[in-house]
């Protein structure tokens, strides 16, 4: 959703270089609209499309509050839980008018759909990730009405479709410096994902539940000076409260745990929607006799075995930044999130939180059940699934899997064996 200055050059590499970016692989190159994708006029079956046709019809309505307006009644209808709510205070979306530190956008989430609401603006936005058609972006007018609406908004392509979201109409948790009073200054910003060092994360976020030690760039509304990888501690809170204006917020707080889960998801969505739509573009009719792709080694790639090994690489968490000791969850984030199923025959999920060192007790991605997983063509499936058992079994030796232990690949496959329907025969295999 279009934000209203440019990043810096200079900084970005500065950045970059300091690894507050993180690595990035390819991009998805063709039309969102290719006949193998037509994002624009596909059919599509995500979660708010069919809430939609509920309200259409009558069989589902939506109670309007006087301050927070459909908020509540919208978050219930899509089962998002109001525990996960992180706020922000960037003049970053195209509601930025409405935005203060005072009066922040709230942002609320579940593995699939995300809900952001301004208070005093004229609608509410949603992302819903459809299992083919990738991440679609709507808005609900704030007016009270008979049947409510969810209207798509290809404005937010404006920002939601770059190089950070991998060429694909995606998501991403963007970090801004505080600006000064000047409406000439230029916001300075970048994108992070579980791999960002902390300290260089929450930029004009509000953070509540990290230990006093944890150095990250929330919790400041005015400019300071930044240092790539230093600075002072940030300043520490436990709630909102003194701190925002909380009429219409369901909620005090603005999750550290759960601003550690929506940067894990959103980049893990995009991965999942790239690789999608590579395969569909590459097995399309219209692909046919073209120069296949290439991958590495000097060669134009990627395969689909390249973006396979990116897309598993983030699933497993190769490369997650460490936590540090103290993080906790001051909303209840951490126990709504960790009750989810799927559960295996022993009580185990792989949505349960660790928070001692790494987000996820057992490190591979709960998007391993989203229905864009397994909505994948097969040639991408079983690239995806041949690596997942390459690494988990251990037969994949490279030094950078060296950080998931034996016990926690066997975890992993057997929490998969219990829980992933249609988990192909290989992964009945014995692990190293």
């Amino acid at each position: 959703m279009g934000w209203r200055c440019a990043a810096a050059a200079g900084l970005l590499a500065l950045l970059a270089a300091n690894g507050a970016i993180g690595q990035r692989g390819g991009v998805f190159r063709e039309s969102r609209d290719h006949p193998a994708i037509r994002y624009t006029d596909g059919p599509r079956n995500d979660a708010v499309t069919a809430l939609n046709r509920a309200l259409q019809s009558g069989r589902v309505e939506l109670a309007f509050e006087p301050t927070s307006g459909y908020l509540r009644s919208l978050l219930d209808a899509l089962d998002v839980p109001v525990e996960s709510q992180v706020t922000v205070f960037s003049e970053t979306s195209f509601q930025a008018r409405w935005v203060t530190p005072e009066s922040p956008r709230a942002i609320y989430f579940n593995d699939t759909v995300a809900v952001g609401w301004v208070r005093g603006a004229d609608v509410l936005e949603i992302a819903s990730l459809d299992p083919t058609q990738g991440v679609g972006f709507y808005s609900l007018d704030q007016q009270p009405a008979d049947r409510p609406e969810l209207r798509r908004n290809e404005q937010c392509l404006a920002c939601h479709l770059s190089w950070d979201t991998l060429g694909v109409p995606g998501l991403m948790t963007l970090n801004t410096l505080p600006l000064p009073d000047d409406p000439n200054a230029y916001a300075v910003g970048w994108v992070t994902d579980h791999r960002s060092p902390l300290e260089d994360r929450w930029g004009s976020w509000y953070v509540t539940g990290a230990p006093p030690a944890l150095r990250h760039l929330g919790n400041r509304t005015e400019p300071f000076e930044y240092i790539p990888g230093g600075g002072d501690p940030a300043p520490v809170l436990d709630t909102l409260d003194g701190v925002v204006d909380l009429d219409g917020y369901p909620t005090p707080y603005s999750d550290l745990v759960a601003l550690l889960t929506l940067e894990h998801r959103n980049h893990m969505t995009n991965l999942l929607v790239r690789l999608g739509w590579q395969a569909r573009v590459e097995d399309h009719p219209t692909a046919a006799g073209r120069r296949p792709a290439r991958g590495r080694d000097g060669r134009d790639g990627p395969t689909l075995e390249d973006t396979a090994v990116e897309v598993v690489d983030y699933l497993l968490f190769v490369d997650e930044a460490p936590l540090p000791p103290g993080v906790v969850s001051t909303s209840g984030f951490a126990e709504a999130y960790s009750s989810q199923g799927p559960f295996d025959g022993r009580g185990r999920s792989l949505h349960q939180l660790d928070l001692d060192g790494r987000l996820l007790r057992y490190p591979c991605s709960p998007l391993v059940y989203a229905g864009a997983f397994d909505a994948l063509p097969a040639r991408a499936l079983d690239a995806v699934y041949r690596r997942m058992w390459a690494v988990l079994s251990g037969a994949a030796a490279e030094p950078r899997y060296e950080r998931l232990s034996r016990a926690d690949r066997i975890a992993v496959v057997e929490i998969l064996r219990d829980t992933k329907p249609n988990l192909p025969d290989f992964f009945q295999g014995g692990i190293r």
